[in-house]
This record gives C-alpha cells, sequence and structure tokens, in this order.
C-alpha cells in the first residue's frame, strides 16, 4: 500500500493500493467485485456457443477467453447459495441476471438495474447470467457489493428490493470548459441530483446517521468534477477502476486502484487524458465485532456456528424451484415477481 501525507484541504489522498480480486473494503462494507466478462454468443441453451475445455468447471474464475463461468456448470453464474447477517448490492450495467430465491421471487435486471437484497436472519438465492443473444456476443458488467448489518438488525426477515434503472438518480455535469462527469446515485444524495431511491428498511443506509452512499461516475476526458464533503465520521473508498490517471487534489494517480480519501473535504477531481470510471463507497462505519465465515456474517462465532446449525436445519425456508441454477426463458424483458405475488414488468434497458 502507499501512504501518503495525512488528510487535509490540500492532501485529500490518505492510501492508494491496486485494485484485486476482490476490492478492498472498509467498515461498513464487506466485499466488493467488480465482474466484467465479455460472454460468446449464446448457443440457444442460454450458456455460451464455445467449448468449455480446460476451465475449472464449477469454480471458473480464471478468465479464460475474457470470461468465466462461475459456479455455473452449463450457464455462467452463481446457482443456489445461502446468505445470513448481511445485505447485497447488486448493480448491473451490462447483460442480464436471473434472481430466484428461497421466498419465492424472481427477477430478471440488467441495464443499470440494482436489485438490494437484506439477507438478514437468512434466505438462498441464485444468481444466473443467461446468454440470450445467438448472434452477437453477451457482454456482462456489474459490481456486487456487500453491506454489513448491525447487530441489531442481523436477524430481520429477508427483504427483496430491485430499484429500475429508469428510476435512479442520474445528472450529467459540466465544467467551466464544456467537459462532462456523468454522477449516478443508486444510495446518498449528491446536490443537483434526483434523491435516490429508499433502501431497505432494515439497511444501515435507511439510519441518517449512517451517511452511506453508492455512487458512480464516469468523466470526460480532461472533466473537473468535486466530490462533496461528507459528515464527520465518515469514511470514503473511489474505486477508479476505468481510465488511465486522475488527480485528486494535489496527487496524480493511476487507474486500476482503490484509494482511500478524506471524506470531510472536498475533493477535485482532474481527469487525465482518457475517459474514466469510478465507483464510490462511504458510510460512517458500524463498529461492531465482525465474524464471517463464506456466506455468514455475524458478530460472534457463535452466531457463525447457528448460522450452519440453522442452515443445515431449515435450509432457511428451503429451495422452491426445480433446479439449483433456474432461468426465466427467452422473453427480452426484465421483471420482478415479488414473495407476495406483486409483478413488475419493464422493457429490455439498454445492454451495452
Amino acid at each position: 500500500m502507499k501512504t501518503v501525507n495525512p488528510p487535509s484541504s490540500t492532501k485529500p489522498v490518505i492510501s492508494v493500493q491496486p485494485l484485486g480480486f476482490p476490492w478492498v473494503t472498509m467498515d461498513p462494507f464487506l466485499f466488493c467485485v467488480y465482474h466484467d466478462d465479455a460472454y460468446p454468443k449464446g448457443n440457444g441453451r442460454f450458456g455460451p456457443d464455445a467449448t468449455l475445455a480446460g476451465r475449472e468447471m464449477g469454480n471458473d474464475f480464471a478468465g479464460k477467453d475474457g470470461w468465466r463461468m462461475y459456479h455455473g456448470m452449463t450457464v455462467p453464474g452463481f446457482p443456489s447459495h445461502p446468505h445470513r447477517g448481511f445485505e447485497t448490492v447488486t448493480i448491473v450495467r451490462k447483460g442480464l441476471i436471473d434472481h430466484s430465491d428461497s421466498l419465492g421471487a424472481t427477477a430478471r435486471f440488467g441495464g443499470g438495474d440494482v436489485q438490494w437484497l437484506t439477507a438478514g436472519r437468512g434466505i438462498v438465492h441464485s444468481e444466473m447470467f443467461p446468454l440470450l443473444n445467438t448472434g452477437q456476443g453477451n457482454p456482462l458488467e456489474l459490481f456486487q457489493i456487500w453491506l454489513n448489518l448491525p447487530a441489531k438488525s442481523k436477524m430481520v426477515s429477508p427483504h427483496f428490493t430491485m430499484m429500475w434503472s429508469e428510476k435512479i438518480g442520474r445528472k450529467v455535469f459540466t465544467d467551466a470548459g464544456g467537459l462532462t462527469t456523468e454522477v449516478s446515485c443508486v444510495a446518498g444524495q449528491i446536490a443537483g441530483v434526483d434523491k435516490p431511491l429508499a433502501p431497505p428498511p432494515d439497511s444501515w443506509a435507511s439510519d441518517p446517521v449512517a451517511d452511506l452512499a453508492i455512487w458512480t461516475l464516469k468523466m470526460a476526458p480532461g472533466a473537473r468534477w468535486t466530490l462533496p464533503a461528507a459528515l464527520p465520521g465518515t469514511r470514503r473508498m473511489l474505486y477508479f477502476f476505468k481510465g488511465q490517471e486522475v488527480l485528486l487534489g494535489s496527487e496524480k494517480v493511476p487507474g486500476q486502484s482503490a484509494i482511500e480519501l478524506d471524506a470531510q473535504v472536498d475533493v477535485e477531481l482532474n481527469n487525465g487524458d482518457e475517459t474514466s470510471e469510478f465507483l464510490v463507497l462511504q458510510g460512517k462505519p458500524i463498529g461492531e465485532p465482525v465474524a464471517q465465515y463464506g456466506p455468514f456474517v455475524m458478530n460472534t462465532q457463535a452466531e457463525i456456528h447457528q448460522a450452519f446449525a440453522d442452515y443445515r436445519r431449515t435450509e432457511f425456508g428451503g429451495w422452491p424451484w426445480p433446479d439449483t441454477a433456474p432461468v426465466h426463458g427467452e422473453e427480452r424483458k426484465r421483471f420482478a415477481k415479488h414473495a407476495d405475488g406483486r409483478i413488475e414488468s419493464l422493457e429490455i434497458a439498454t445492454l451495452g
């Protein structure tokens, strides 16, 4: 890790380190991963029209030929698996995800949509990546972020929320030179951008003191834009995942960097000669002990043991689907069918 001067109004960069897999996070975030897969054309059965030879099937993360099957065997993705004690926030920039869960909910979403899932006391879900295009490639690009729950909320009822792309707050800011910065707010408001949709009710993001934000930024070459200061006690990470370099205050930072910023000061971003993209994660730390084992995140090891025991006994309600990796057909519509039977249906978004 590269450590620079202590934070101040002229030295807003606290530390810089290369992006890894997954990306480094800090309380209240537990995990952040960026998937960027250049899937080939589909085979008509929602999988890739390409040989799977040479892949570690069931655990394919190597990126052979620019794409991965992950835990999928015929369709890429993540077949049914449990969670307890935290939330997943999935931002799909390109491609589609087919979701199914133990509550009986299903969804197909993509093209800027966000799914926010509170696991609470326990849920099982699958996340499959259907390759619908049989005449061309099926690019997929997404973030998945794990957000911790405070102890008081770890055993709340699971909650499934869809945030459709059309309702997410976005704005294009133009600097004095006429160059643009596009800002998208999944959580946490920026002046001038429409108020974001409400996060799930038991989320740390729903607590006003949390000052939690999830933003994406896309800057034109040479653009300038100021990241506004957060509340006292908030911590902030800036993930520079596309682009060559950016000037943060007086500090020049290369692309593919995870940057901890002093969240209590405004920070001017002065972009380099290429289009650059960033993810911002910020929030006040929950500040509680974290005990994690695989898909369960609690406060003590005893609670982790109990989570495994509960899952073995109840399977968190059981799996109501005929296989572990459901795919939702050939229809190119986004939809969500909630556990209470409510259905949302939308036209397909631009998938890139």
